[in-house]
């Protein structure tokens, strides 16, 4: 089961629907002949949800990263005052 670029770059813009009509339909039609193709987008699909989650955690550790500067660091004390005081109840 070995993809080529071609089948690779057509699942990618059969996934993202940036494919025009008539190679969509083609897409599908082979999808609904060749199992492995099938199991290719899946695969690939799975993939692309793994990455968005990882690059998920990888902001999120980068706004924590700042956050603990922000907010800890001396030379921010003046900046870390005034958003506390726009999310204190005055």
């Amino acid at each position: 089961m070995t993809t080529s670029w071609n089948e690779t770059k057509q699942i990618e813009a059969h996934l993202l629907g940036t494919a025009n009509t008539g190679d969509a339909l083609v897409f599908e039609a082979k999808l609904m002949l060749d199992n492995d193709l099938t199991n290719k987008v899946i695969w690939q699909q799975k993939t692309y949800g793994i990455i968005q989650q990882f690059g998920r955690r990888q902001l999120k550790k980068e706004i924590e990263i700042i956050h603990h500067t922000l907010f800890t660091q001396p030379e921010y004390i003046s900046f870390a005052r005034r958003i506390r005081l726009l999310f204190s109840k005055q």
